[in-house]
């Protein structure tokens, strides 16, 4: 049994929040509010976020639990492992690992986005194809490309330099959002009359609500990273719920501040309307200028960088853990020899997104729809895991796992969010919801899910044939006799290795 690599301890508290509220933002709080209100209208949009928020709240409960009992990275490939074995968590793990990397890929194509409405000079030079009735031009693959490779580079220089900026980057986004919102509110042109009708016309109020709150664990997927940096904490793994309930709670205050934003401008229906590529970029530019584009496009890109910066951080963990217990190449759990970070997933999940920019926005959102489904099971499995391990009552307990908490209540809360998680799952899977998978979408899972089976079909045997202790110890860090033995074996070793062999010292 090899050795069991490990990661520095060098996350502090304000970094890690950083971490979950800047990926849960990301660059939607900034480019879609005319999108949802076309769904659900102002109120039915914020109402509909906010319920979201409580929900990934409950399911925040289970994360909190299990962090504090399993702070190793892999989020919830460990907690697949710890509560259903090896073959649940690749299932988790292969999910989740295409959801983290279509959603490092997104955030590159929305910074080329932005750069088409503010650059356009730069971003819309070299028009090379037509695909999906998106043009692709090379200025903006280059913009993408660059913010990828950039991002990269700043990842594997380590959680320090990466948390800082995730930090700053946050700060400056909080700021944009709160003066883009002061400043709209208070300018002559803008209305609070505007933001009625407050749900959308000819749609019942429910199903208007029940829209938005079907795209929340979309719109707040990121919190989840925390578990995923959770070895790297200098702080008790305890704290990370409060950590999770801040992130969320400010995620959600950003939700509604752009989108009242945009909506005090003019009226909202008219804005949706006019079709326009960015609306929340006009009404700002026609009400502040330059100025005011200027500031609504640093908070974009703020929130641009958070994303990307946040899961590269989250899928450079997985793959490392996933390496770590042999499912991958034992390289992606090899760390960089100065700066002690995973590169090998860094550079892997790179050079998988440096293809996205060429597929042109549709063909990636079409991906980037179908891999909601694996964070969803991802939220699943963590509840299932954490509803596993607390019992009702300690009677109970007495005949289950040594593991297993007493805490009724946590148990209730971890069922809520195995509920909420599976009716996530069904909005996008059973048609007419709200959140049903088009075509393209589909056949893309099937791909992706394809591609798993033939993977795993190659290492089965290889990854059956590692023993449970063994895994134990890769995946969760748990030392049983065996692996102990092996340690102590391997410190004699390294000793021996230190001294004089005695025929050298008769020589003396």
């Amino acid at each position: 049994m090899e050795q069991r690599t490990e990661l520095k301890k060098t996350l502090k508290p304000h970094w890690v929040w950083a971490i979950a509220f800047g990926s849960a933002v990301g660059w939607g709080a900034f480019v879609l509010p005319v999108d949802w209100m076309g769904m659900a209208g102002p109120l039915g949009v914020i109402t509909g976020f906010s319920i979201g928020a409580v929900l990934m709240i409950i399911i925040g409960v289970s994360y909190g639990f299990l962090i504090e009992k399993l702070p190793v990275s892999g989020g919830e490939f460990a907690y697949a492992y710890f509560g259903f074995g090896r073959h649940h968590a690749y299932f988790s793990g292969w999910f989740l690992a295409l959801g983290y990397m279509c959603i490092v890929a997104l955030n590159a194509s929305a910074l080329a986005l932005l750069a088409k409405f503010v650059l356009p000079g730069i971003a819309k030079q070299g028009l090379l194809y037509n695909i999906a009735g998106w043009d692709v031009y090379a200025g903006e693959v280059a913009i993408a490309c660059t913010a990828l490779v950039v991002f990269a580079y700043l990842n594997i220089r380590g959680t320090s330099l990466s948390g800082l900026a995730q930090f700053i980057f946050c700060m400056t986004l909080i700021v944009g959002v709160i003066l883009l919102t002061i400043g709209m509110f208070l300018h002559p042109t803008s209305s609070v009359t505007n933001i009625q009708p407050y749900f959308k016309p000819g749609v019942s109020t429910i199903s208007a609500i029940i829209a938005i709150v079907a795209i929340s664990p979309w719109a707040y997927v990121g919190f989840d990273n925390i578990p995923q940096a959770a070895e790297e904490f200098d702080f008790p793994p305890k704290k990370a719920f409060t950590l999770i309930v801040l992130a969320l709670i400010c995620a959600g205050i950003t939700y509604s501040l752009t989108v009242l934003a945009t909506a005090v401008a003019m009226p909202w229906q008219s804005l949706i309307e006019q079709q326009s590529i960015w609306g929340t970029g006009e009404v700002v530019e026609s009400a502040y200028g330059k100025i005011g584009i200027s500031l609504l496009a640093i908070s974009l890109c703020m929130g641009i960088f958070t994303g990307l910066n946040g899961f590269y951080v989250s899928t450079s963990r997985l793959l490392f853990a996933m390496g770590r217990a042999k499912i991958l190449p034992k390289a992606f759990a090899t760390l960089h020899s100065k700066y002690e970070t995973p590169y090998v997933g860094i550079i892997f999940t790179c050079m998988i997104c440096l293809f996205a920019p060429f597929f042109g926005r549709q063909v990636l959102l079409w991906i980037v729809d179908m891999s909601a489904i694996g964070v969803t099971i991802a939220y699943f499995y963590c509840c299932a895991v954490a509803f596993k391990f607390f019992s009702w009552s300690a009677t109970a307990s007495l005949s289950q796992d040594s593991a297993v908490t007493v805490s009724p209540l946590r148990k209730f809360i971890s069922l809520l969010g195995l509920l909420s998680s599976l009716g996530f799952f069904l909005l996008l899977v059973v048609p007419g919801s709200p959140g049903f998978l088009g075509t393209p979408s589909w056949i893309a899972l099937f791909a992706w899910v394809v591609i798993g089976i033939a993977f795993y079909t190659v290492k089965q045997k290889e990854f059956n044939a590692i023993p449970k202790a063994t895994l134990d110890y890769y995946i969760l860090g748990i030392e049983n006799e065996t692996s102990k033995a092996t340690a102590a074996a391997r410190e004699e070793d390294e000793v021996a290795l230190t001294k004089t062999p005695p025929e050298v010292e008769n020589l003396h």
